[in-house]
């Protein structure tokens, strides 16, 4: 009978250590499946992304096929002024050269090059350039040096300007006076524009009678005004009423047009021809696409008697007049740009090319009747850009502005912008473009399971620390939930927010002809943006509190420090309200500033937000490398964060040094720790403080394989931070242990299992989970972000720590 009860108490003794065994496997088991599951996740994305750089080329392949600074756009190379060709390597300048003294660089054809000599500090002219020197083409086809013009260093663009309108002769002086000082585009003003503009709109005038020279050299210092900067041209003053230099000059210019006597001339920013024809014909004048920006002469056609409009895949614009009369002249200049035309309706943001042409007739026939056809091929790049919209437009004159009087759309079946007006002026097509952004897949697995895990691991740690704190017999550790609370709030708004809501919109083909063809409405600038006033909440949001999750993991670093390593200084009275102050409204001002200084910056641009969020996704906008300097993500968030880790870093290494590593004189202990607890101490630690972080800035290596790597070990290890915080501050708990092995028992007894001793079973459970647990075996009762130890006979605290048992 004793064998028997002998025999039946150790049947239930072992019984009570297979449910311990049970537990502590369980627990094994499910935390190594996670891992391997998430692990795996990140081994394969490495794998499949390696595999696909690897077979795809890069974009590079393309763009180097064009030399000397030459870009792929539309299936050719586009070359700077400097080169022609299919590949930009044939030579379209001359060369540096020296006459009189005066040197003079580089200088593309058609185009004039200013001295590297200027007038000196005595001078009107001081900075200027002393001399200028054409280079062109001769009728062989061979690129010329033409002789050197030499200015005045006492006339400025103001005193010719007095010059030109009191008297009437030296014409040709003032004209290549004027060229010479508008030859430097970079030192022009507002001023000298307007002096320019107004210089040049008296020689184009039919009663100065100025030579041919003095208009051709003022038709090469129209197109040198063409190529100052917009920005520049924004800021000229506006003339009153009919003194206005710009509506003189555009008017002067078209009467110019009609006197060439069927010749042109072409500059690379204007083209000016003459069409002269004795009996009732169509007049087709086309621009063809170049290997530049640049207008050459080969690139300008005329063809009579034709029918319609005829473009092909080198037409960039196309103008047919149809005439009544016979005896006719038709004058047709094409702007580069429209900086001429100071439009208060359209206002151009960006630096694409609104070519405007101008097609006039002889008025002199009052009864005349005349339509036009134009054909717009516009220049951009249709990876980036799509057309949003367009209108036909003309220069009103007595309004100053564009007009849509007279013009409309015309359908048309092909890619090109077709245009129909009864009357003949300066025609534009403006264009509104937008933006093709890449916006990027949504989450992947990798990205969504760890989520998800640190989401559900984060809850369930803030549950836990509030609901247990009367069992514990402690209070609710400030610091840790603050943390978790943040973390948690920041992987919410990450998962359901990060991505831009306008990628599910139907995004318009970008086929001209399927735009509406009977509204013609001038659009008020050339980019459009679809504003998503959430998605820049959302940027706010999740910029606010990934702020507060780095400010709370460097006031648990500082918390740690007072407590384990100036442990004879308690902390100060009030310490709560001092770091809750400090941990959500610090990051509140930061993010108050940005966006206020941005908004106020660009308050006039309806597309400011972008400053401070991608358009891809709700986050921060990444800058070039040429503006990181000035950009905010630098200064309100890759600063801040990069002075938290270096301040968390610091004191990781002095805790491993001080204290998991080597004893603390204030603490003392009966057992020895092993490595295996330490090395976990280290884990629970960097955890906490957010070593992990560190992965980003290894992404920034110059590699596409190994930023790969980081970057796929940096998803891996930060969406799981949740995760890693309730394995590491709940599971390893002795009241989620016990509170895990009840369910446990109970779900045994429901299958039937004898039920085991509870006091055996709550003997060897303790004793386990407390050497499981004892990773710090001294520290517990100084951070708040691990459990007490049950067991305070073997762990000894100073009375300082003592003092402070609830923070």
């Amino acid at each position: 009978m004793a064998f028997c009860i002998t025999h039946l108490e150790w049947s239930d003794f072992s019984m009570a250590s297979c449910h311990v065994c049970d537990l502590r496997v369980l627990v094994a088991t499910v935390c190594g499946l996670l891992t391997a599951i998430v692990l795996g996740l990140g081994i394969w994305r490495i794998v499949i992304s390696v595999e696909t750089e690897t077979l795809t080329p890069t974009a590079n392949t393309t763009i180097k096929f064009c030399r000397n600074g030459g870009t792929w756009e539309n299936g050719r190379c586009v070359c700077p002024e400097e080169w022609r060709g299919w590949r930009c390597t044939i030579p379209y300048f001359c060369e540096s050269s020296t006459s009189d003294d005066l040197t003079f660089a580089r200088i593309p054809v058609g185009k004039y090059g200013s001295s590297q000599q200027t007038c000196g500090e005595n001078t009107l002219n001081v900075g200027y350039p002393i001399a200028t020197r054409m280079c062109s083409i001769s009728i062989y086809g061979e690129i010329v040096l033409e002789n050197v013009t030499k200015g005045n260093c006492d006339e400025n663009l103001e005193t010719l300007e007095n010059k030109i309108v009191n008297m009437a002769a030296q014409l040709e002086n003032i004209s290549s006076e004027t060229q010479i000082l508008t030859s430097n585009v970079s030192k022009m003003t507002p001023e000298n524009i307007t002096s320019a503009a107004r210089v040049v709109g008296q020689i184009f005038n039919t009663s100065r009678n100025a030579s041919c020279e003095a208009k051709d050299t003022a038709v090469s210092t129209v197109s040198q005004l063409l190529s100052v900067s917009e920005d520049v041209f924004q800021k000229t003053p506006d003339a009153p009423n009919n003194d206005d230099a710009f509506t003189t000059l555009i008017q002067q210019m078209e009467s110019y047009s009609l006197s060439l006597k069927n010749n042109s001339v072409v500059k690379p920013n204007v083209a000016v021809q003459t069409v002269s024809f004795s009996t009732k014909s169509t007049v087709l004048f086309s621009v063809k696409k170049g290997d530049s920006d640049s207008f050459i002469s080969g690139s300008i056609t005329v063809d009579t008697n034709v029918s319609n409009p005829n473009p092909d895949a080198e037409t960039e614009l196309q103008i047919l007049l149809n005439t009544s009369k016979s005896n006719t002249k038709c004058g047709f200049i094409v702007y580069q740009n429209s900086k001429f035309f100071r439009s208060k309706i359209f206002k151009p943001k960006s630096n694409f090319s609104q070519k405007i042409i101008s097609g006039k007739t002889d008025d002199t026939k009052k009864d005349q009747r005349t339509s036009v056809e134009i054909v717009f091929n516009p220049r951009y790049d249709p990876k980036t850009f799509q057309i949003h919209s367009y209108a036909c437009v003309y220069w009103n004159f007595i309004k100053k502005d564009w007009d849509t009087n007279g013009c409309h759309k015309r359908r048309g079946a092909d890619e090109f912008l077709y245009c129909h007006c009864n009357h003949t002026t300066n025609f534009a097509v403006l264009m509104s473009f937008e933006k093709k952004y890449k916006y990027p897949a949504s989450l992947d697995i990798l990205s969504n399971v760890g989520c998800a895990l640190s989401i559900t691991g984060l809850a369930l740690t803030i549950v836990f620390q509030i609901v247990t704190r009367n069992v514990r017999k402690t209070s609710v550790t400030w610091v840790f939930v603050s943390l978790c609370t943040s973390m948690l709030i920041f992987n919410l708004l990450f998962v359901f927010g990060i991505e831009n809501s306008n990628k599910n919109l139907v995004k318009r083909d970008n086929d001209t002809n399927k735009m509406d063809s009977d509204k013609n409405e001038i659009p008020t600038q050339d980019t459009v943006v679809i504003s998503n006033p959430t998605c820049t909440v959302m940027a706010v949001l999740l910029h606010y509190f990934l702020l507060v999750t780095f400010t709370w993991t460097g006031i648990s670093a500082a918390q740690l420090y007072f407590l384990l390593i100036r442990t004879m200084k308690p902390l100060p009275q009030h310490f709560i309200v001092f770091i809750s102050l400090i941990g959500w409204g610090v990051p509140a001002i930061v993010v108050a500033l940005t966006v206020g200084i941005i908004f106020s910056q660009n308050r006039n641009d309806p597309q400011w937000e972008l400053q401070y969020r991608q358009e891809e996704i709700c986050w921060l906008a990444v800058p070039d490398k040429k503006d990181l300097i000035t950009s905010p993500f630098l200064w309100s968030f890759i600063l801040p964060v990069t002075i938290i880790l270096i301040n968390n870093i610091v004191i990781f290494i002095i805790i491993i040094v001080k204290v998991i590593w080597k004893n603390n004189r204030n603490l003392t202990s009966t057992k020895k720790v092993s490595s295996l607890k330490k090395i976990l101490s280290m884990l629970s630690i960097a955890v906490v403080f957010g070593i992990t972080w560190i992965l980003a800035y290894l992404m920034l290596i110059d590699n596409d394989v190994i930023r790969t790597v980081f970057s796929y070990m940096f998803c891996l290890f930060n969406t799981t931070q949740g995760l890693q915080i309730f394995v590491l501050y709940t599971v390893r708990t002795k009241i989620f242990q016990d509170e895990a092995s009840k369910v446990l028992k109970l779900l045994s007894l429901s299958t039937g299992k004898k039920k085991s001793l509870p006091s055996v079973t709550s003997l060897r459970l303790r004793v386990r989970m407390y050497n499981m647990l004892r990773s710090f075996p001294a520290l517990n009762e100084h951070f708040r972000l691990l459990e007490p130890s049950v067991i305070t006979e073997e762990t000894t605290l100073s009375e300082s720590d003592q003092a402070n048992p609830s923070i």
